[in-house]
């Protein structure tokens, strides 16, 4: 039996890459990439990274660290090449450490929290925009402490494993 063809995508230039993902999952990919491309030419490049950098709070990245970043590319980065570094990163990888990855990136000092008001502007700004409704709801199951911290370990932990982690 023949292998199944994917479907031609314009926006794939043929890639292969695009058979690796579902539909929902390239367009999730493709927003990120917009909110990464500041300045909207197409491509991601050292001064959208410092400006990323910037809207999550992290002022003083090393020219050295954005530099390491781009050489993790082989060229300039398109959304294709984006596509492909993200489908190479996630190959075989367990989807606990990667949803635990995804918060990390807005935790650069690796605190294992982040604050309220932060989840609840990415949540309800970004992407699969939450509703009050569905905010209220997390937080009633996932309360952040009295700082109004809220410890992603465990949410990852319920998210993936469906019950929470006995507290040591």
């Amino acid at each position: 039996m023949a292998p199944k063809k994917a479907k031609k995508r314009s926006d794939g230039g043929g890639s292969n890459v695009f058979a690796m993902f579902e539909q929902a999952q390239i367009q999730e990919f493709k927003e990120a990439f917009t909110i990464m491309d500041q300045n909207r030419d197409g491509f991601i490049d050292k001064n959208d990274l410092r400006d990323t950098f910037a809207a999550l709070g992290r002022l003083n990245v090393k020219q050295e660290e954005i530099d390491e970043m781009l050489k993790e590319a082989a060229g300039p980065i398109n959304f294709t090449v984006f596509l492909t570094m993200f489908g190479e990163k996630l190959k075989g990888a367990d989807p606990e450490e990667t949803i635990l990855n995804a918060f990390k990136v807005f935790d650069p000092e690796g605190k294992g929290t982040l604050k309220k008001d932060f989840v609840t502007n990415m949540l309800t700004t970004q992407a699969d925009r939450f509703s009050p409704e569905e905010m209220e709801e997390m937080f009633a199951a996932f309360p952040p402490d009295v700082a109004g911290n809220l410890d992603y370990n465990n949410l990852v932990y319920v998210i993936t494993h469906g019950e929470e982690k006995d507290q040591e």
